[in-house]
């Protein structure tokens, strides 16, 4: 496979998953206003987690609900917003529009097309719920559409490789946003508002309902623990990373131990299977996810220096 259509597929994947990510996010804090009534729901962690809070305040005076869906939304200054993803994956899916199914290039351009249609904005305002919700949709829709009509070969674990590793990314930047930014006072660990939140956490991963399959109470313990290292949730950082290595392994077949992107997923691997969540408490929660994020970066790094340069 020629190394620009691996990188275009990579990519493609990564806009799409990242659009679904970003529609999460704020889906479960418009949720949150509705739980938490009397309080209003800070959007700064939203924006952060997207890694654009400099961009953003450059911008916009305040972090209003207004001025936070449409940075998050329809701001085509910020490279993580919605339209951006969906352009960008569009993008993406026509330079390669011989080596991915019909079915998928039509899904892609459907909601592009819908995103640009006059007073799509004002619309949007006026029922941001079913917005967003649209948005998680088409993402799921297209994880089917490329796992249902796409042979399962390199290109198609170039695309899983691109979707994992968004998803990993966007797992531990949502964990270390509630743990060392939304709440930042010790005190309230254990209160009412402090397992709101937490909750909320785990919704905007679909995590909620296998969550309490597996623990009785949310705790901060019991969160990290699942969304880091639980070897069945598909977006938990190990079942993830896992997933990631397969797939790079079946990519490169036999040349897996020359390359420094084998090596580098197979060393974070080990790490995640290895380091109970004691230990990674005891170290810090956040430092660890900090470490986690510039590994995953080197990996992107070396993925790009491995198969697209």
């Amino acid at each position: 496979m020629l190394s620009r259509v691996a990188d275009s597929i990579y990519w493609m994947s990564r806009y799409i998953e990242r659009a679904e990510n970003v529609a999460r996010s704020i889906d479960v804090n418009l949720q949150l206003q509705l739980d938490l009534p009397g309080e209003e729901r800070p959007w700064e962690p939203v924006i952060q987690t997207e890694g654009n809070a400099e961009e953003f305040f450059r911008n916009f005076s305040n972090s209003s609900l207004a001025n936070a869906l449409q940075f998050l939304t329809f701001d085509r200054a910020n490279p993580s917003s919605i339209i951006c993803c969906i352009e960008s994956a569009r993008e993406n899916a026509r330079c390669i529009r011989e080596f991915i199914s019909t079915e998928l290039w039509m899904h892609i351009n459907r909601c592009y097309l819908k995103l640009n249609e006059p007073g799509i904005e004002e619309a949007i305002l006026d029922n941001p719920h079913e917005f967003y919700t649209g948005v998680k949709e088409f993402s799921q829709l297209a994880a089917g559409i490329i796992n249902g009509t796409m042979c399962h070969d390199v290109g198609w674990h170039f695309c899983r490789l691109g979707t994992l590793t968004e998803r990993a990314d966007q797992t531990s930047r949502i964990l270390d946003v509630k743990y060392y930014i939304l709440l930042p006072d010790p005190g309230m660990v254990g209160m009412v508002l402090d397992t709101v939140q937490w909750t909320a956490l785990l919704k905007s991963v679909s995590a909620f309902e296998m969550f309490r399959k597996r623990y009785s109470s949310v705790t901060p313990r019991n969160v990290s623990e699942f969304l880091l290292l639980n070897p069945d949730f598909p977006r938990s950082l190990l079942f993830c990373v896992r997933a990631i290595e397969r797939s790079l392994q079946d990519i490169t077949e036999g040349e897996k131990q020359q390359l420094s992107s084998i090596r580098q997923i197979g060393r974070m691997r080990a790490e995640l299977e290895f380091t109970p969540i004691q230990e990674i408490i005891t170290k810090g929660l956040h430092e660890s996810i900090e470490e986690f994020q510039l590994k995953l970066g080197d990996l992107t790094t070396a993925v790009r220096q491995n198969f697209f340069a």
